[in-house]
């Protein structure tokens, strides 16, 4: 019976697949592509997303996946139905970004690397929800695909601590080197019955705008976890400010007791700590230091990050 209550079981992969598919589509599934056709498995085809047209008029250029297939010779489709006539007898997902059907699956068995510790983040963006989260450990796992979000059964798993300077692109990096070595690993030695997943499961949905906007009346630490997941903004004089970096002020308590958000040099009252500006980039500008912006901008006393124009 299908755990996921969706229907009869789909076909095991065999223990040792001879041809394989590869799905994926971002600079993250890269490497794994890399170690597969490092360690002579047989890749029949490659599946991604198709060419986006970049700039006015400019010409469409292959995703990071689809630009290293080509580079490696391997035949490349972005339709995902060709999976299932490409004469292999596994496939491999990847940070793949499209649903992949039932019928696809009943015709190729397949397996997912997913960065993440199952069942926790399951979804769209393990990374950075293990990294707002404040986990102390993530890793990576080689599981089943079924229909179900991320429910398969694990074939093998390995872990990685997360620091508490690890960004996203650090962590990320960290996580596609040992995924990579994991999932030939674990086609190498064989695909014995998955376990299943045990514990309550977690969703990583995709951050938004609204995920990434700094709200200074949490606590540095917080904060400090969405500036490592890259994107965050607040405002200054109603324009929008991305902070790049920023450490948590070692000095501890709010500066001189301030509100949250108000600036004292390029230290930020938040609502439990401080934290200190290092990199930012003002709309419309590229990345600065801190301390230069501030000698351009020139806050007034009292004047705080985050506030609406006027």
């Amino acid at each position: 019976m299908d755990p996921a209550g969706l229907g009869a079981a789909l076909p095991a992969p065999p223990a040792h697949p001879r041809r394989l598919v590869f799905l994926g589509t971002p600079a993250m599934a890269v490497s794994p592509l890399q170690a597969l056709h490092a360690a002579g498995f047989e890749i029949g085809l490659v599946i991604t997303g198709p060419p986006k047209r970049r700039g006015r008029g400019g010409t469409s250029t292959p995703t990071p996946v689809g630009l290293e297939a080509l580079a490696l010779g391997l035949s490349v489709s972005h339709d995902v139905a060709d999976a299932a006539t490409a004469g292999a007898d596994l496939g491999v997902v990847v940070a793949f970004g499209q649903i992949i059907g039932r019928p696809v699956l009943e015709a190729l068995p397949m397996v997912n690397v997913h960065f993440s510790l199952l069942p926790r983040w399951r979804g769209a963006a393990p990374v950075e929800r293990a990294i707002l989260a404040g986990d102390e450990r993530t890793g990576v796992c080689v599981m089943a695909v079924e229909e179900g979000l991320d429910t398969g059964g694990v074939y093998a798993r390995s872990e990685l601590t997360i620091r508490q300077t690890n960004t996203a692109a650090e962590l990320g990096a960290q996580l596609t080197e040992l995924g990579s070595t994991l999932l030939v690993e674990t086609l190498r030695s064989g695909l014995a019955a998955p376990e299943p997943q045990v514990g309550e499961p977690t969703y990583a949905h995709k951050l938004t705008s609204a995920d990434r906007q700094l709200d200074w009346t949490r606590s540095a630490d917080e904060l400090r976890r969405v500036v490592r997941v890259g994107g965050a903004w607040t405002t200054f004089r109603g324009r929008r400010l991305k902070v790049l970096d920023a450490v948590i002020d070692g000095a501890g308590g709010e500066p001189a007791g301030a509100p949250a958000g108000v600036l004292d040099g390029n230290r930020v009252a938040t609502g439990a700590g401080a934290l200190r500006l290092v990199t930012v980039q003002p709309e419309g500008k590229g990345p600065v230091a801190a301390a230069d912006w501030l000698h351009g901008a020139r806050p007034a006393p009292g004047e705080r990050l985050g506030e609406a124009a006027s």
